[in-house]
């Protein structure tokens, strides 16, 4: 008999254990899976059906495509124009630099590079909010602003920085390269790091000069970590609004040469408590995020399939 029940008691553990194994993998992801539907579904299932609706307080009615038939202004065109603009520079400053201060770095002739490399990363933890304030008085247009002190040493007049289009991005641009290089440095280092000594030393072997070694060796296995790159400074480039914001000091700029998409949905949303609109054009703005993030995978030859 006492056998007999520690079999049926090993049987019912062997059970529980068995049903608990199949269920652990679903226990663990749950929480990604309620923050996901809670937190990303949720709201963009809601912002999809508000745009198709004009929402007052204690009213709603739907509207159909009016909101998106208002997105043909001059004041989203000019969102638009300013966030593509400022998102094709960025790709311009923000993928070469850090790579090739990235193989500065990472070679053993570099001295002081553990330096450089947390030096080069502190203005990424710095707040946004406190450097936006900062770099608006670098910018500033009086004549003892720091920018405008550098133009005297050259005998260059004084610029009013904020109020041009050309100067207002330079000024921006300026920011995003004081605030992203050094977290795309670290990016590149990891994947410099991967990349086998053996590859340079057999091309040095072989005559290899440093600019071929750099263009047919770190360039081509650079290319995953470059992509993924490339597709965050997308995503940041469309979705830049507070560097703005603060560089503005919250005000609209002058002939809106500060005006992003996310600055309009804010805007739009909360300062003219026009939901419905803000709302159609969050889900443009998702919408040409996602065709120029699947337009730049498509040229990287990311969906083709390896051999």
């Amino acid at each position: 008999m006492q056998i007999e029940r520690e079999l049926r008691h090993n049987a019912k553990r062997g059970y529980r254990l068995g049903n608990s194994q199949k269920i652990a993998p679903y226990v663990f992801v749950l929480p990604f899976l309620l923050s996901f539907a809670v937190f990303f579904a949720y709201p963009l299932v809601n912002a999809g059906v508000m745009s198709f609706q004009e929402v007052l307080p204690g009213e709603v009615s739907f509207v159909g495509l009016d909101h998106y038939r208002g997105l043909w202004n001059e004041d989203f065109g000019a969102a638009l124009y300013n966030s593509s603009r400022y998102t094709l520079l960025t790709l311009f400053l923000l993928i070469p630099v850090p790579m090739v201060l990235a193989v500065f770095l990472n070679a053993k002739t570099m001295m002081f590079s553990n330096f450089f490399r947390s030096a080069l990363f502190i203005p990424a933890l710095t707040s946004v909010v406190v450097a936006g304030v900062v770099f608006r008085l670098i910018f500033g247009e009086l004549d003892g602003a720091l920018m405008n002190t550098i133009l005297h040493l050259f005998g260059i007049p004084s610029q009013r920085w904020l109020y041009s289009s050309s100067l207002g991005m330079f000024a921006l641009l300026v920011l995003a390269g004081w605030r992203w290089i050094g977290i795309n440095i670290l990016y590149f280092l990891s994947a410099l790091q991967s990349i086998p000594r053996e590859l340079y030393e057999a091309a040095e072997m072989d005559g290899a000069g440093t600019m071929r070694r750099f263009m047919r060796i770190t360039v081509p296995l650079l290319k995953p970590i470059t992509i993924y790159v490339v597709t965050i400074t997308i995503y940041g480039g469309y979705a830049m609004f507070t560097e703005s914001y603060m560089l503005w000091a919250g005000k609209p700029s002058p002939q809106n040469i500060g005006l992003t998409i996310v600055g309009y949905i804010y805007q739009q949303g909360f300062q003219y408590f026009n939901l419905g609109f803000g709302s159609a054009i969050g889900i443009t703005l998702l919408g040409i995020t996602l065709l120029v993030s699947v337009l730049q995978l498509t040229l990287s030859g990311m969906f083709k399939r390896e051999d």
